[in-house]
């Protein structure tokens, strides 16, 4: 299995921004051209990128689809997409655009036969759910409902129901650029044998080594890249 860095783009009113703990109106970046940002990152070497409509994830509506259109026609590199992907038909229309892998987060917790459904019908590997913790519980709707329901419970049971891969999100250090917490992320992809891509606090590049030689199949770096903490030319490098 190969370690993927993932440089983050995510999109609110048309913009990338970056949020604290996934809160709106705690925009630590928020820049005009999301375009221009994944071909800032497509230009310091990643050929994988991750792309989140926060307006999406909050609002359950795909305001930002044109956008995300124009991302993936304009650049040939890995697209893993997520945020407002409610029904069968928004992952067809995603995965039809030319995206690689769907990100299915609220959905799926409500439908956990959906991913089995969707597994069968587009291939596990294009399928990803993603597990967003917040002090230990998985959360939804864009964080804002928190579960009484752990990661490696879910994992296990989203492996069964035939996902092909996780999303794990650490609430608690997101968008602080204060480091990760590793345990968390160890716990889950010891219950799971599907691959596990982590997610929040990525600050710099002995995190992101750290989650590799943890046994995660990637790392999402987003605030730190915005704001020149963690350089994506250098992580991929020390990758290599």
């Amino acid at each position: 299995m190969t370690f993927v860095f993932f440089p983050a783009v995510d999109l609110r009113g048309g913009k990338c921004v970056q949020l604290v703990g996934g809160v709106p109106g705690t925009e630590v970046v928020a820049l005009d051209n999301p375009l221009a940002q994944a071909e800032r990152w497509v230009a310091e070497g990643s050929d994988h990128l991750h792309i989140i409509d926060l307006d999406g994830a909050i609002l359950g509506k795909r305001i930002n689809a044109p956008i995300l259109s124009q991302i993936v026609k304009k650049l040939d590199l890995f697209t893993q997409v997520g945020g407002g992907i409610r029904t069968e038909e928004d992952v067809a229309s995603i995965l039809d655009l030319g995206v690689d892998r769907a990100i299915l987060g609220t959905a799926a917790l409500k439908d956990p036969d959906m991913v089995t459904r969707l597994a069968d019908r587009h291939g596990k590997e294009r399928i990803m759910v993603a597990l967003d913790v917040k002090r230990g519980n998985v959360t939804t709707e864009g964080w804002q409902r928190t579960l009484s329901k752990k990661a490696a419970e879910l994992g296990r049971l989203f492996e069964e129901k035939g996902a092909g891969s996780i999303l794990f999100t650490n609430i608690d250090v997101e968008g602080q650029q204060q480091g990760i917490d590793l345990q968390p992320t160890r716990d889950l992809v010891a219950a799971v044998r599907i691959p596990v891509v982590a997610a929040g606090g990525v600050t710099s590049i002995e995190d992101v080594l750290a989650l590799r030689d943890a046994g995660t199949a990637g790392a999402v770096a987003g605030t730190a890249i915005y704001t020149g903490k963690l350089s994506v030319r250098k992580t991929l490098e020390a990758l290599r």
